[in-house]
């Protein structure tokens, strides 16, 4: 079978086995994301800023990601105020990034669009 290549349509990967990205990797990875992610300066997280018109929307967006976060059992921090929620990435597991985090990012991405 072959594996999806849009990142949207893939679900996260176990860990075993997994080794960090080297930034080359991440910064390959990002340009197939909708704009506004970044990559750290160590490349060992990945976050992207999204604005609201108000509480609401940002609370939905945020109940929206912890969804994904369940069904992928991959956790992203945010950070939530009013109009707006800054979600991070990164994969704790050897602190770093992983192609999950990037399933993870166009999975957000795909609901943001909608």
């Amino acid at each position: 079978m072959n594996e999806p290549t849009c990142l949207k349509e893939r679900h996260c990967l176990p860990y075993k086995g997994m080794v960090a990205l080297s930034r080359m990797e991440a910064e390959q990875r990002l340009i197939t994301l909708a704009s506004g992610w970044q990559i750290d300066a160590a490349a060992k997280h990945i976050e992207k800023t999204f604005k609201f018109n108000d509480f609401h929307q940002t609370m939905a967006f945020v109940n929206a990601l912890a969804e994904i976060a369940h069904k992928e059992d991959h956790h992203p921090d945010f950070d939530v105020s009013y109009g707006h929620c800054r979600v991070r990435y990164s994969t704790h597991v050897f602190d770093g990034l992983s192609v999950n985090d990037f399933i993870c990012a166009a999975l957000i991405d795909a609901i943001a669009a909608k």
